[in-house]
């Protein structure tokens, strides 16, 4: 039976690239597949298969904008903040994140009440972290997605989202937890408070998306997931990865040296000083390296031993290299795991420091500090991931096993049994 799925990612490229994968699945299928994407997404996914039916987050501007942009410039205006420690980052970084997700969910709810009437969905789904209530009062069930690191489901055994702490050791916890709530209270009350008039039930305590009641999907290997302390009840759905078949085809220029893939992902590749600090140190390496040079690609230059691109296709480059530089993004650390790889891991902001937390201590990869590694401790991070034989195996069963488990069609399945149930 054909059903119509409406897809609503938020507006960077680690949620709609989520979306496209496993909205890729369902479209081959044989069903419907809508976006209602921010606007800047335009033609993007119709040259997919996809319907699109966009939303803007803010007045429109009068200029045309890249897709995610806003998110680049807000990126690049708060780039100071990723210098602190993750407890100052809650003032300075999390709750203005907050906040601009918020005013651009009120912004766009009278668009979605439409949509939503337009396109008429068996089924909807939500990869945000802020509540939409058009999406909760329509008549079609909806499924949420995590495409985030898990601690976004709240449990209290286990450390607070956005702070990077080790699971094994609790002495900052508390802290953190407090310093979050004395942020944050009156945010997610007024938030709550405007929900709750769009006919949508009330918030879960001090967070701002809903879970549905129907199904739920989080995208995260077994590998790296946390022990919780009470299980997720039958509603929620892992995904060990999500790993998008869309993408062009990708080949690296022959050669016997070690292939490293550098990238801080769509908004971190806008810290251009960053950047360009990773070349330096880089360049004195004996190996060599892919790089995803960002959104701002045209203001730095790549070394001798490196090659690279603005946008690379990333799941076509990442099974040909033997490591990974990463950011920490949710998205490609799951798929540096889908193809076995261990990671080198400099997180800036968001979920980023948790994921960075856990390849560290589940022995996967190694965290370094991203603005204050020396040229010394880089280099030696990336010959001992080159050359640990344990860790690369290790690594390597993790990916054969994840990837025989198959998470973009099983979360395809979810969202189809939904749809046609």
């Amino acid at each position: 039976m054909s059903a119509t799925v409406l897809f609503m990612p938020e507006s960077a490229y680690g949620p709609t690239n989520q979306c496209i994968g496993v909205g890729d699945i369902l479209r081959r299928r044989g069903h419907r597949v809508v976006f209602a994407a921010e606007a800047s997404w335009s033609g993007r996914l119709a040259a997919l298969g996809f319907e699109e039916d966009l939303v803007d987050l803010a007045p429109p501007s009068e200029t045309e904008a890249a897709a995610g942009q806003f998110w680049t410039d807000f990126v690049r205006e708060t780039a100071p903040e990723f210098r602190k420690p993750t407890v100052e980052q809650l003032t300075g970084f999390i709750r203005p994140t907050w906040q601009a997700l918020i005013d651009g969910a009120k912004y766009c709810e009278p668009q979605l009440r439409e949509i939503i009437a337009r396109v008429r969905p068996d089924v909807i789904v939500e990869d945000n972290v802020v509540a939409f209530p058009a999406l909760l009062t329509a008549e079609a069930p909806f499924v949420r997605i995590v495409s985030c690191n898990p601690l976004e489901i709240p449990d209290a055994a286990l450390p607070p989202v956005f702070s990077g702490l080790p699971a094994g050791e609790r002495s900052q916890w508390a802290a953190f937890r407090a310093e979050y709530e004395r942020t944050h209270r009156t945010l997610w009350a007024e938030f709550d408070e405007w929900v709750v008039a769009q006919g949508a039930p009330h918030l879960p305590e001090l967070e701002f998306v809903h879970t549905s009641p129907t199904a739920n999907l989080f995208v995260y290997p077994e590998e790296l997931d946390y022990p919780r302390s009470t299980a997720l009840d039958g509603t929620w759905h892992r995904m060990p990865s999500s790993v998008r078949e869309t993408e062009a085809q990708f080949e690296l220029p022959p050669g016997d040296a070690a292939w490293v893939y550098v990238s801080l992902g769509s908004l971190g590749g806008a810290d251009v000083d960053l950047m360009k600090r990773l070349v330096e140190a880089l360049a004195r390496s004996e190996h060599r390296f892919v790089v995803s040079k960002g959104p701002r690609a045209g203001e730095y230059e790549l070394a001798d031993n490196m090659v690279g691109a603005d946008v690379l296709p990333q799941t076509k480059v990442l099974p040909q290299v033997d490591l990974v530089l990463t950011h920490g993004g949710n998205n490609t650390v799951t798929e540096a795991m889908h193809f076995g790889k261990p990671m080198i891991v400099l997180p800036l902001f968001w979920d980023q420091h948790d994921n960075a937390q856990r390849v560290h201590e589940t022995g996967y990869g190694i965290r370094l500090d991203t603005y204050a590694f020396t040229d010394t401790e880089m280099l030696a991070a990336v010959d001992r991931l080159l050359t640990d034989e344990d860790v690369r195996r290790r690594a390597a069963a993790a990916g054969q096993r994840i990837r025989q488990a198959d998470g973009l069609r099983r979360g395809a399945d979810v969202i189809e049994a939904v749809a046609t149930g």
